[in-house]
């Protein structure tokens, strides 16, 4: 068996904390792997339609190669891999109406697709130059992240304004699913807000995201809720269709881009002690992951301060310029505004008040003006419904 040349790597500093971490917010290197089952007798429209989305994503900024791959053991079965410099890019393209429109001679051609995204940590090679050969072309990733065994997903969708007041009491009342899933996947917690006319249902998963989604649509209490709430949607929708699902899905989809949660924090708190806000963030067009990053940093820094700080934990969700901030305080909303609010110190004040609309009377480097920010930032909590066992 040869060995192959490894890449020299910098030092890894072991991590002081225990406290879970994930995040898309890093220029660490990209790997996409994309699972799909290939329909008999597709395959070489499949082709087709794949050597075309490769000529169009090779001029996506942050893109740096893809290779496609079959089965040798079962046909049907393909596998595309894609290398990025970085996570923020692919997210901008990924989540964008114009990768949507490029995927769609795709979806005749296959039965089932699964995404997987990792930052590159190590790296081997066989060419000696391979290491000159990538440089500038991202970083790997220095230290590995401490999981807690939870995915976080959001959707996002709008209704007609005047109508708030109906859907809130339609996705309130209803009655909750089956946390089980399977053997491996079960429903966690579902937490939805509303602000204006606009809804966010935000979902702890642990296992299988994309089943447990599944899981959930199939439940008859919950196609009853949605069947209720189709006359108020601002976009309309056919959950009975399959290219209208798809799409609807597609267009809601919130990803969560950043989570940070202290060593134990919600375990450690007794039952109900923990206050749960959603913050949407009035973001200036084009600067969402801007946006993302500064609330990201911010969310590290109180974490790593230490004890005494309220925040448990935060999950920064963001499609395009809709960013969501999803926090588990210890203590009030308004006691300690500028963490509240992501902004602590006036450094960070300033570059956010640069990257959000806000009035005059809405001065992010002071208390007054902070606390009338958070109050227009904080959406109204509809529902928040935990499994037996979390």
């Amino acid at each position: 068996m040869s060995t192959l040349p490894r890449t020299p790597q910098p030092a890894t500093t072991p991590t002081k904390t225990s406290r879970s971490s994930r995040s898309s917010l890093t220029d660490s290197r990209l790997r996409v792997v994309l699972l799909l089952d290939v329909r008999s007798g597709a395959e070489e429209r499949f082709l087709r339609a794949y050597d075309e989305l490769c000529q169009q994503v090779a001029s996506v900024p942050g893109h740096l190669s893809d290779q496609l791959c079959q089965s040798i053991e079962d046909p049907s079965k393909w596998l595309i891999t894609s290398e990025w410099e970085s996570a923020p890019p692919f997210l901008a393209w990924v989540d964008s109406a114009a990768h949507r429109e490029m995927v769609k001679p795709l979806h005749g051609c296959v039965e089932d697709t699964r995404s997987l995204r990792f930052s590159i940590l190590r790296e081997t090679s066989s060419h000696a130059g391979a290491e000159a050969g990538n440089r500038g072309k991202g970083r790997l990733q220095t230290v590995p992240r401490i999981g807690d065994g939870i995915v976080r997903h959001a959707l996002t969708f709008t209704v007609k304004p005047g109508t708030e007041k109906d859907v809130a009491a339609i996705l309130a009342d209803y009655a909750s699913p089956e946390a089980r899933v399977d053997d491996t996947t079960r429903l966690c917690r579902t937490s939805l807000f509303m602000s204006g006319n606009r809804v966010v249902r935000a979902v702890e998963v642990k296992g299988d995201l994309v089943a447990a989604l599944r899981h959930v649509a199939r439940q008859p209490e919950v196609r009853a809720v949605e069947e209720a709430i189709n006359p108020y949607l601002e976009e309309a929708r056919d959950l009975d269709d399959p290219d209208s699902a798809r799409e609807f899905f597609l267009r809601a989809a919130l990803p969560a881009v950043h989570h940070q949660a202290a060593a134990n924090g919600h375990a450690s708190e007794p039952a109900g002690a923990l206050r749960r806000h959603a913050l949407l963030y009035p973001v200036k067009e084009g600067c969402g992951t801007a946006v993302a990053q500064l609330l990201a940093r911010q969310d590290e820094l109180a974490l790593t301060g230490g004890a005494g700080t309220p925040l448990v934990s935060s999950t920064i969700f963001q499609h395009e310029d809709i960013v969501v901030r999803l926090v588990d305080l210890r203590a009030r909303l308004d006691r300690d505004p500028a963490l509240a609010a992501g902004v602590g110190g006036k450094r960070a004040a300033a570059m956010m008040s640069r990257l959000i609309d806000h009035g005059p009377d809405r001065d992010l480097s002071h208390e007054d003006g902070l606390r009338r920010f958070l109050a227009d930032c904080d959406m109204e909590p509809v529902t928040d419904r935990r499994s037996a066992d979390h």
